[in-house]
Protein backbone atom coordinates (compact mmCIF):
# COMPACT_ATOMS: atom_id res chain seq x y z
CA UNK A 1 0.00 0.00 0.00
CA UNK A 2 1.82 3.14 -1.14
CA UNK A 3 1.63 6.40 0.61
CA UNK A 4 -0.09 9.39 -0.09
CA UNK A 5 2.27 12.62 -1.06
CA UNK A 6 1.32 16.16 -0.45
CA UNK A 7 -0.12 17.95 2.20
CA UNK A 8 -3.36 16.92 4.06
CA UNK A 9 -6.33 17.29 2.81
CA UNK A 10 -8.35 20.05 5.03
CA UNK A 11 -11.84 19.69 6.22
CA UNK A 12 -13.03 23.07 6.86
CA UNK A 13 -12.74 25.98 4.50
CA UNK A 14 -10.73 28.58 5.06
CA UNK A 15 -12.01 31.69 6.83
CA UNK A 16 -10.66 33.87 3.52
CA UNK A 17 -10.16 33.76 0.32
CA UNK A 18 -6.49 33.20 -0.52
CA UNK A 19 -6.24 34.37 -3.98
CA UNK A 20 -4.97 37.77 -4.81
CA UNK A 21 -7.90 40.48 -3.26
CA UNK A 22 -9.62 41.42 -6.79
CA UNK A 23 -10.30 45.18 -5.78
CA UNK A 24 -6.83 46.26 -3.86
CA UNK A 25 -6.78 47.37 -0.57
CA UNK A 26 -8.42 50.66 -1.28
CA UNK A 27 -7.79 54.58 -0.42
CA UNK A 28 -5.69 54.66 2.34
CA UNK A 29 -7.37 56.43 5.69
CA UNK A 30 -10.73 56.21 3.75
CA UNK A 31 -12.62 59.71 4.55
CA UNK A 32 -15.43 59.65 6.93
CA UNK A 33 -17.47 62.61 7.17
CA UNK A 34 -18.24 64.06 10.86
CA UNK A 35 -22.25 65.08 11.01
CA UNK A 36 -22.00 65.90 14.34
CA UNK A 37 -23.59 68.83 15.79
CA UNK A 38 -20.51 71.03 16.45
CA UNK A 39 -18.89 69.85 12.91
CA UNK A 40 -21.73 71.26 11.33
CA UNK A 41 -21.91 74.56 13.39
CA UNK A 42 -18.06 74.79 12.26
CA UNK A 43 -18.90 73.85 8.35
CA UNK A 44 -22.09 76.86 8.99
CA UNK A 45 -19.47 79.41 10.39
CA UNK A 46 -16.29 78.43 7.65
CA UNK A 47 -18.44 79.15 4.82
CA UNK A 48 -19.90 82.71 5.84
CA UNK A 49 -16.32 83.76 6.66
CA UNK A 50 -15.65 82.35 2.90
CA UNK A 51 -18.58 84.35 1.60
CA UNK A 52 -17.86 87.55 3.17
CA UNK A 53 -13.97 87.10 2.29
CA UNK A 54 -14.99 86.61 -1.42
CA UNK A 55 -17.54 89.66 -1.36
CA UNK A 56 -15.44 92.11 0.04
CA UNK A 57 -11.63 91.01 -0.79
CA UNK A 58 -12.13 89.10 -4.34
CA UNK A 59 -15.52 90.73 -6.06
CA UNK A 60 -14.03 93.86 -4.14
CA UNK A 61 -17.67 95.41 -2.79
CA UNK A 62 -17.86 97.85 -0.17
CA UNK A 63 -19.19 96.46 3.43
CA UNK A 64 -22.49 97.90 3.39
CA UNK A 65 -23.05 96.11 -0.13
CA UNK A 66 -21.62 92.68 0.94
CA UNK A 67 -24.23 93.21 4.07
CA UNK A 68 -27.20 93.42 1.84
CA UNK A 69 -25.92 91.01 -0.42
CA UNK A 70 -25.36 88.16 2.46
CA UNK A 71 -27.46 85.13 2.90
CA UNK A 72 -27.15 82.80 5.88
CA UNK A 73 -26.66 79.32 4.76
CA UNK A 74 -26.74 76.48 7.40
CA UNK A 75 -24.22 73.83 6.38
CA UNK A 76 -26.12 70.43 4.90
CA UNK A 77 -25.73 66.85 5.43
CA UNK A 78 -24.83 65.03 2.70
CA UNK A 79 -27.37 62.92 1.36
CA UNK A 80 -28.15 59.71 0.22
CA UNK A 81 -28.88 58.37 -3.41
CA UNK A 82 -32.22 59.63 -3.40
CA UNK A 83 -30.92 63.02 -3.08
CA UNK A 84 -33.05 63.33 0.19
CA UNK A 85 -31.70 63.95 3.59
CA UNK A 86 -31.28 66.12 6.29
CA UNK A 87 -31.06 70.21 5.81
CA UNK A 88 -29.12 72.80 7.70
CA UNK A 89 -30.34 73.50 10.82
CA UNK A 90 -31.14 77.22 9.64
CA UNK A 91 -33.68 78.13 12.06
CA UNK A 92 -30.80 77.36 15.30
CA UNK A 93 -28.63 79.96 12.50
CA UNK A 94 -31.10 82.53 12.08
CA UNK A 95 -32.27 82.24 15.57
CA UNK A 96 -28.47 82.95 16.99
CA UNK A 97 -28.32 85.67 13.97
CA UNK A 98 -31.65 87.26 15.74
CA UNK A 99 -29.99 86.50 19.90
CA UNK A 100 -26.71 88.48 18.50
CA UNK A 101 -24.55 85.51 18.62
CA UNK A 102 -23.10 85.72 15.12
CA UNK A 103 -20.50 88.00 15.15
CA UNK A 104 -18.57 89.17 11.72
CA UNK A 105 -15.20 90.56 11.48
CA UNK A 106 -13.48 91.87 8.63
CA UNK A 107 -9.69 92.60 8.96
CA UNK A 108 -8.55 94.67 5.51
CA UNK A 109 -5.22 95.19 6.72
CA UNK A 110 -4.87 91.20 6.29
CA UNK A 111 -8.10 90.87 3.68
CA UNK A 112 -9.04 87.76 6.59
CA UNK A 113 -12.44 87.60 7.66
CA UNK A 114 -14.03 85.39 11.28
CA UNK A 115 -16.97 84.80 11.94
CA UNK A 116 -17.64 83.44 15.51
CA UNK A 117 -20.97 81.44 16.82
CA UNK A 118 -21.21 82.10 20.28
CA UNK A 119 -23.88 80.17 22.29
CA UNK A 120 -23.17 79.55 26.16
CA UNK A 121 -25.95 76.78 26.31
CA UNK A 122 -23.90 74.70 23.18
CA UNK A 123 -20.31 75.34 24.67
CA UNK A 124 -16.95 76.96 23.79
CA UNK A 125 -17.56 80.06 20.31
CA UNK A 126 -17.23 78.32 17.07
CA UNK A 127 -15.27 80.21 14.57
CA UNK A 128 -13.86 80.62 11.23
CA UNK A 129 -11.83 82.32 9.53
CA UNK A 130 -10.94 82.64 5.38
CA UNK A 131 -8.25 85.29 3.59
CA UNK A 132 -7.97 87.00 0.43
CA UNK A 133 -4.88 86.70 -1.54
CA UNK A 134 -3.84 87.40 -5.15
CA UNK A 135 -4.79 84.96 -7.39
CA UNK A 136 -5.93 82.37 -4.91
CA UNK A 137 -9.40 83.54 -4.79
CA UNK A 138 -10.70 83.45 -1.35
CA UNK A 139 -8.99 80.64 1.15
CA UNK A 140 -10.86 79.07 3.28
CA UNK A 141 -9.02 78.67 6.83
CA UNK A 142 -11.75 77.44 9.35
CA UNK A 143 -10.32 77.15 12.94
CA UNK A 144 -6.79 77.35 11.92
CA UNK A 145 -4.45 80.50 11.58
CA UNK A 146 -2.98 80.64 7.84
CA UNK A 147 -2.79 77.82 5.28
CA UNK A 148 -0.52 75.33 5.02
CA UNK A 149 1.41 76.39 1.58
CA UNK A 150 2.71 79.70 0.80
CA UNK A 151 0.88 81.71 -1.42
CA UNK A 152 3.38 83.46 -2.95
CA UNK A 153 2.49 85.95 -5.96
CA UNK A 154 1.51 83.89 -9.24
CA UNK A 155 3.66 85.30 -12.54
CA UNK A 156 0.61 85.51 -15.05
CA UNK A 157 1.54 84.53 -18.54
CA UNK A 158 -1.17 86.91 -20.11
CA UNK A 159 -2.01 86.86 -23.74
CA UNK A 160 -3.65 89.29 -26.13
CA UNK A 161 -2.62 92.21 -24.83
CA UNK A 162 -3.58 95.50 -26.55
CA UNK A 163 -6.10 93.65 -28.56
CA UNK A 164 -9.62 93.95 -29.28
CA UNK A 165 -12.19 91.74 -27.23
CA UNK A 166 -12.17 88.21 -27.51
CA UNK A 167 -8.67 87.70 -27.81
CA UNK A 168 -8.16 90.77 -25.78
CA UNK A 169 -9.27 93.30 -22.96
CA UNK A 170 -10.60 96.44 -25.28
CA UNK A 171 -14.55 96.26 -25.96
CA UNK A 172 -16.12 98.21 -28.82
CA UNK A 173 -19.05 100.13 -27.86
CA UNK A 174 -21.95 97.88 -28.67
CA UNK A 175 -24.53 99.01 -30.93
CA UNK A 176 -27.82 100.14 -28.80
CA UNK A 177 -29.89 96.74 -28.71
CA UNK A 178 -33.35 96.50 -30.02
CA UNK A 179 -36.55 97.58 -28.23
CA UNK A 180 -37.49 94.22 -27.70
CA UNK A 181 -34.20 93.34 -26.16
CA UNK A 182 -34.67 96.67 -23.87
CA UNK A 183 -38.08 95.53 -22.40
CA UNK A 184 -36.85 91.95 -22.10
CA UNK A 185 -33.53 93.18 -19.92
CA UNK A 186 -35.25 95.08 -18.00
CA UNK A 187 -37.89 92.58 -16.76
CA UNK A 188 -35.32 90.73 -15.76
CA UNK A 189 -33.47 92.88 -13.97
CA UNK A 190 -36.55 93.80 -11.74
CA UNK A 191 -37.52 90.35 -10.98
CA UNK A 192 -33.81 89.05 -10.35
CA UNK A 193 -32.51 91.44 -7.79
CA UNK A 194 -29.00 89.21 -6.69
CA UNK A 195 -28.13 89.29 -10.42
CA UNK A 196 -24.74 91.61 -11.38
CA UNK A 197 -24.99 92.15 -15.02
CA UNK A 198 -25.58 89.66 -18.16
CA UNK A 199 -23.58 89.69 -21.26
CA UNK A 200 -24.35 88.83 -25.23
CA UNK A 201 -21.61 87.94 -27.55
CA UNK A 202 -20.49 86.69 -30.70
CA UNK A 203 -17.44 85.09 -31.66
CA UNK A 204 -16.19 88.20 -32.41
CA UNK A 205 -17.60 91.60 -30.44
CA UNK A 206 -19.36 91.94 -27.17
CA UNK A 207 -23.38 92.56 -28.33
CA UNK A 208 -24.86 93.56 -25.11
CA UNK A 209 -23.60 93.95 -21.45
CA UNK A 210 -25.92 95.19 -18.37
CA UNK A 211 -25.12 95.71 -15.19
CA UNK A 212 -26.53 96.74 -12.22
CA UNK A 213 -25.64 99.72 -10.42
CA UNK A 214 -23.17 97.92 -7.63
CA UNK A 215 -21.92 95.96 -10.57
CA UNK A 216 -19.93 96.70 -13.65
CA UNK A 217 -17.78 95.50 -16.28
CA UNK A 218 -14.59 95.44 -13.99
CA UNK A 219 -16.36 93.25 -11.27
CA UNK A 220 -15.05 89.89 -11.06
CA UNK A 221 -17.75 87.63 -9.81
CA UNK A 222 -18.45 83.87 -8.48
CA UNK A 223 -18.91 81.10 -10.70
CA UNK A 224 -19.69 78.07 -8.12
CA UNK A 225 -19.33 75.23 -9.85
CA UNK A 226 -19.31 76.93 -13.44
CA UNK A 227 -15.81 76.48 -12.65
CA UNK A 228 -16.36 72.78 -13.75
CA UNK A 229 -16.20 73.82 -16.95
CA UNK A 230 -13.02 75.44 -16.57
CA UNK A 231 -11.66 71.91 -15.10
CA UNK A 232 -13.38 69.93 -17.90
CA UNK A 233 -11.41 72.03 -20.95
CA UNK A 234 -8.33 71.78 -18.95
CA UNK A 235 -9.05 68.32 -19.12
CA UNK A 236 -9.41 69.20 -23.12
CA UNK A 237 -6.44 71.14 -23.31
CA UNK A 238 -4.25 68.05 -21.80
CA UNK A 239 -5.23 65.32 -23.60
CA UNK A 240 -4.54 67.97 -26.73
CA UNK A 241 -1.17 68.40 -25.75
CA UNK A 242 -0.72 64.37 -25.11
CA UNK A 243 -0.24 64.59 -21.65
CA UNK A 244 -3.63 62.36 -21.09
CA UNK A 245 -4.23 59.63 -23.75
CA UNK A 246 -8.46 59.31 -23.56
CA UNK A 247 -11.30 60.19 -21.45
CA UNK A 248 -12.48 56.64 -21.71
CA UNK A 249 -8.96 55.63 -19.75
CA UNK A 250 -9.23 54.68 -15.93
CA UNK A 251 -8.08 58.18 -14.05
CA UNK A 252 -5.04 58.17 -13.12
CA UNK A 253 -4.97 59.70 -9.61
CA UNK A 254 -2.29 59.80 -7.35
CA UNK A 255 -4.11 57.48 -4.26
CA UNK A 256 -5.31 55.14 -7.43
CA UNK A 257 -2.50 53.39 -8.42
CA UNK A 258 -3.45 49.96 -7.44
CA UNK A 259 -4.16 47.74 -10.57
CA UNK A 260 -6.88 45.77 -8.48
CA UNK A 261 -8.31 48.36 -6.70
CA UNK A 262 -11.96 49.08 -7.49
CA UNK A 263 -11.35 52.84 -8.24
CA UNK A 264 -9.38 52.17 -11.24
CA UNK A 265 -12.74 51.31 -12.72
CA UNK A 266 -13.62 54.80 -13.04
CA UNK A 267 -12.65 56.87 -15.69
CA UNK A 268 -11.79 60.35 -16.46
CA UNK A 269 -15.14 60.30 -18.64
CA UNK A 270 -17.26 59.04 -15.63
CA UNK A 271 -15.20 61.98 -13.10
CA UNK A 272 -16.28 64.14 -15.70
CA UNK A 273 -20.03 63.19 -16.15
CA UNK A 274 -20.63 62.79 -12.41
CA UNK A 275 -20.67 59.16 -13.05
CA UNK A 276 -18.07 58.09 -10.72
CA UNK A 277 -19.91 56.06 -7.98
CA UNK A 278 -17.88 58.29 -5.08
CA UNK A 279 -19.11 58.81 -1.60
CA UNK A 280 -18.39 58.32 2.20
CA UNK A 281 -19.92 57.20 5.04
CA UNK A 282 -21.71 60.17 7.17
CA UNK A 283 -21.51 59.79 11.39
CA UNK A 284 -23.97 61.20 12.98
CA UNK A 285 -24.05 62.23 16.89
CA UNK A 286 -26.63 59.56 17.70
CA UNK A 287 -23.79 56.97 16.21
CA UNK A 288 -25.68 56.22 13.56
CA UNK A 289 -23.52 55.88 9.88
CA UNK A 290 -25.67 56.34 6.66
CA UNK A 291 -23.99 57.02 3.26
CA UNK A 292 -23.32 60.55 2.36
CA UNK A 293 -22.19 62.33 -1.08
CA UNK A 294 -20.47 65.04 -0.99
CA UNK A 295 -22.18 68.39 -2.67
CA UNK A 296 -20.86 71.33 -0.51
CA UNK A 297 -18.71 70.02 2.33
CA UNK A 298 -15.21 71.31 -0.21
CA UNK A 299 -16.66 74.94 0.21
CA UNK A 300 -16.82 74.44 4.10
CA UNK A 301 -14.05 72.20 5.19
CA UNK A 302 -10.84 73.59 5.79
CA UNK A 303 -8.71 70.97 4.64
CA UNK A 304 -7.13 69.34 1.41
CA UNK A 305 -10.00 68.68 -1.34
CA UNK A 306 -7.85 67.12 -3.67
CA UNK A 307 -6.68 64.23 -0.80
CA UNK A 308 -10.26 63.90 0.63
CA UNK A 309 -11.76 63.45 -2.75
CA UNK A 310 -9.41 60.51 -3.80
CA UNK A 311 -10.43 58.90 -0.68
CA UNK A 312 -14.04 59.02 -0.86
CA UNK A 313 -14.94 54.86 -0.92
CA UNK A 314 -16.97 53.96 -4.43
CA UNK A 315 -20.04 53.81 -3.44
CA UNK A 316 -22.22 52.38 -6.53
CA UNK A 317 -20.81 50.55 -9.60
CA UNK A 318 -18.52 53.40 -11.35
CA UNK A 319 -21.11 54.68 -14.50
CA UNK A 320 -23.79 53.19 -13.90
CA UNK A 321 -25.86 55.98 -11.76
CA UNK A 322 -25.42 59.92 -12.21
CA UNK A 323 -25.05 61.77 -8.74
CA UNK A 324 -24.02 65.51 -9.12
CA UNK A 325 -20.52 65.45 -6.65
CA UNK A 326 -18.05 67.89 -6.18
CA UNK A 327 -15.32 64.77 -5.05
CA UNK A 328 -14.96 63.76 -8.79
CA UNK A 329 -14.16 66.86 -9.58
CA UNK A 330 -11.69 67.18 -7.66
CA UNK A 331 -9.87 63.67 -8.22
CA UNK A 332 -9.57 65.48 -11.96
CA UNK A 333 -7.88 68.13 -10.33
CA UNK A 334 -5.16 65.87 -8.43
CA UNK A 335 -4.93 64.80 -11.60
CA UNK A 336 -4.23 67.85 -12.79
CA UNK A 337 -1.60 69.27 -10.18
CA UNK A 338 0.14 65.24 -10.50
CA UNK A 339 0.80 65.55 -14.22
CA UNK A 340 1.88 69.31 -14.07
CA UNK A 341 4.33 68.62 -11.23
CA UNK A 342 5.75 65.05 -12.39
CA UNK A 343 7.12 67.52 -15.01
CA UNK A 344 8.52 69.97 -13.43
CA UNK A 345 6.26 73.00 -14.00
CA UNK A 346 5.20 75.58 -11.09
CA UNK A 347 1.55 73.97 -10.64
CA UNK A 348 -0.18 77.50 -9.81
CA UNK A 349 1.19 79.39 -13.07
CA UNK A 350 1.01 76.53 -15.17
CA UNK A 351 -2.72 76.26 -14.54
CA UNK A 352 -3.63 79.80 -15.75
CA UNK A 353 -1.27 79.69 -18.70
CA UNK A 354 -2.96 76.23 -19.91
CA UNK A 355 -5.72 78.12 -20.46
CA UNK A 356 -7.24 81.48 -18.70
CA UNK A 357 -3.94 83.02 -19.45
CA UNK A 358 -4.47 81.91 -23.20
CA UNK A 359 -7.72 83.22 -23.37
CA UNK A 360 -6.73 86.48 -22.11
CA UNK A 361 -9.09 85.91 -19.00
CA UNK A 362 -7.06 88.63 -16.78
CA UNK A 363 -9.70 88.63 -14.39
CA UNK A 364 -10.04 85.27 -13.57
CA UNK A 365 -9.19 83.90 -10.14
CA UNK A 366 -9.36 80.30 -8.94
CA UNK A 367 -9.82 79.73 -4.91
CA UNK A 368 -7.22 77.85 -3.38
CA UNK A 369 -7.92 75.63 -0.44
CA UNK A 370 -5.98 75.07 2.56
CA UNK A 371 -3.60 73.03 0.82
CA UNK A 372 -2.81 75.16 -2.09
CA UNK A 373 -4.71 73.27 -4.17
CA UNK A 374 -6.99 75.05 -7.00
CA UNK A 375 -10.37 73.47 -6.25
CA UNK A 376 -12.12 71.69 -9.11
CA UNK A 377 -15.40 71.77 -8.68
CA UNK A 378 -16.04 75.68 -8.08
CA UNK A 379 -14.96 78.78 -6.62
CA UNK A 380 -13.44 80.83 -9.61
CA UNK A 381 -13.67 84.53 -9.94
CA UNK A 382 -13.97 86.75 -13.52
CA UNK A 383 -15.87 89.28 -15.03
CA UNK A 384 -18.52 88.39 -17.42
CA UNK A 385 -16.11 89.67 -20.32
CA UNK A 386 -13.73 87.00 -19.40
CA UNK A 387 -16.63 84.14 -18.66
CA UNK A 388 -17.68 85.08 -22.36
CA UNK A 389 -14.49 84.18 -23.83
CA UNK A 390 -15.08 80.58 -22.54
CA UNK A 391 -17.94 80.66 -24.04
CA UNK A 392 -16.36 82.11 -27.64
CA UNK A 393 -13.98 79.09 -27.54
CA UNK A 394 -16.34 76.74 -27.56
CA UNK A 395 -18.30 78.17 -30.18
CA UNK A 396 -15.12 78.22 -32.42
CA UNK A 397 -14.82 74.42 -31.70
CA UNK A 398 -12.18 74.30 -29.55
CA UNK A 399 -10.09 77.03 -32.23
CA UNK A 400 -8.18 80.65 -30.38
CA UNK A 401 -6.94 83.22 -32.30
CA UNK A 402 -6.28 80.53 -34.92
CA UNK A 403 -4.28 78.06 -32.56
CA UNK A 404 -6.60 75.29 -32.04
CA UNK A 405 -6.71 74.05 -28.13
CA UNK A 406 -8.63 71.62 -27.60
CA UNK A 407 -8.97 67.98 -29.93
CA UNK A 408 -10.78 67.67 -32.67
CA UNK A 409 -14.71 66.60 -31.56
CA UNK A 410 -13.76 67.53 -28.18
CA UNK A 411 -16.65 70.50 -28.26
CA UNK A 412 -19.29 67.77 -29.33
CA UNK A 413 -18.18 65.75 -26.47
CA UNK A 414 -18.24 67.80 -23.33
CA UNK A 415 -21.30 69.50 -24.85
CA UNK A 416 -23.69 66.37 -25.55
CA UNK A 417 -25.54 64.71 -23.05
CA UNK A 418 -24.89 61.49 -21.74
CA UNK A 419 -29.11 60.23 -22.74
CA UNK A 420 -28.85 57.73 -19.78
CA UNK A 421 -31.40 59.66 -17.09
CA UNK A 422 -29.68 63.34 -17.15
CA UNK A 423 -29.26 66.11 -19.30
CA UNK A 424 -26.34 66.41 -17.81
CA UNK A 425 -23.15 66.36 -20.36
CA UNK A 426 -18.97 66.85 -19.59
CA UNK A 427 -19.57 69.46 -16.85
CA UNK A 428 -21.77 71.47 -18.69
CA UNK A 429 -25.87 70.95 -18.37
CA UNK A 430 -27.39 70.93 -21.41
CA UNK A 431 -31.33 71.89 -22.87
CA UNK A 432 -32.34 68.16 -24.28
CA UNK A 433 -35.09 68.67 -21.40
CA UNK A 434 -36.52 72.07 -21.86
CA UNK A 435 -35.20 73.91 -18.83
CA UNK A 436 -35.02 76.95 -21.29
CA UNK A 437 -38.33 76.56 -23.24
CA UNK A 438 -37.69 79.45 -26.38
CA UNK A 439 -33.65 77.75 -26.88
CA UNK A 440 -32.82 75.18 -28.93
CA UNK A 441 -32.71 71.72 -27.40
CA UNK A 442 -29.02 71.88 -28.61
CA UNK A 443 -28.54 74.82 -26.31
CA UNK A 444 -25.32 74.16 -23.24
CA UNK A 445 -24.49 75.78 -20.24
CA UNK A 446 -22.02 75.74 -17.60
CA UNK A 447 -23.49 76.14 -14.66
CA UNK A 448 -23.11 77.70 -10.70
CA UNK A 449 -24.73 77.13 -7.90
CA UNK A 450 -26.76 80.38 -7.60
CA UNK A 451 -27.73 80.56 -11.60
CA UNK A 452 -24.51 82.03 -12.74
CA UNK A 453 -24.45 80.46 -16.33
CA UNK A 454 -21.80 80.89 -19.73
CA UNK A 455 -24.84 79.78 -22.36
CA UNK A 456 -23.14 78.30 -25.69
CA UNK A 457 -25.64 78.72 -28.27
CA UNK A 458 -23.64 77.22 -31.25
CA UNK A 459 -26.36 76.77 -33.96
CA UNK A 460 -26.50 80.78 -33.38
CA UNK A 461 -23.22 81.37 -32.67
CA UNK A 462 -23.81 83.68 -29.17
CA UNK A 463 -22.55 83.06 -26.09
CA UNK A 464 -24.57 85.14 -23.06
CA UNK A 465 -22.66 85.04 -19.45
CA UNK A 466 -24.96 85.91 -16.78
CA UNK A 467 -23.92 86.21 -12.62
CA UNK A 468 -26.35 86.39 -9.98
CA UNK A 469 -24.94 86.62 -6.36
CA UNK A 470 -25.13 83.59 -4.01
CA UNK A 471 -28.57 82.32 -2.61
CA UNK A 472 -30.05 84.99 -4.68
CA UNK A 473 -33.01 83.84 -6.31
CA UNK A 474 -33.38 84.66 -9.94
CA UNK A 475 -36.18 85.06 -12.44
CA UNK A 476 -34.88 81.84 -15.49
CA UNK A 477 -38.04 83.10 -17.00
CA UNK A 478 -37.44 86.31 -17.58
CA UNK A 479 -33.98 84.80 -18.73
CA UNK A 480 -35.36 82.61 -21.27
CA UNK A 481 -37.14 85.59 -22.53
CA UNK A 482 -33.53 87.56 -22.97
CA UNK A 483 -31.80 85.16 -24.90
CA UNK A 484 -34.98 83.86 -27.13
CA UNK A 485 -34.92 87.65 -27.81
CA UNK A 486 -31.25 88.17 -28.38
CA UNK A 487 -31.81 84.96 -31.12
CA UNK A 488 -34.38 86.97 -32.61
CA UNK A 489 -33.65 90.38 -32.81
CA UNK A 490 -29.64 90.24 -32.62
CA UNK A 491 -28.90 89.46 -36.78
Amino acid sequence: MSERVGPPISREDPIADRTPQPFGSGPADPIVFDASARAMRQRSVNFAAKRYVDMLYVSGLDRATADRHFRWRAAPVPAGLSGGGPGGDLAALLGAQRRGQLDIEADNGDYRVTVTWTDPEFGPPVAGSAIARHNYGGILLGPHAVPSFDPKPIARQMQGGGHHWPVGEEVEPPQPPPVKLVAALRALFASSPGLYGILIASPHRVLVERYNPWSGPDRATPSWSMTKAITCTLIGRLIHDGWLNSVYDPAPAPLWQDPRDIHRLISIDHLLRMRSGLGFPVRHDDGRITLGFENSAVYQDAGNAFDAAQRSIVATTPGSVFRYVNSGMNVLGAIIRDLIERRGLPYHQTVYALLADRLGMASYQHSADMAGNFIASGAGFATLRDYAKLGVLYLQDGVWNGERLLPEGWVDYALTATQTGSSYAACFRTNIDGQFPDLPRDTAWASGASDQRIFILRKHKLTVAVNNETDHPMDLAALNRVIATAIAELK
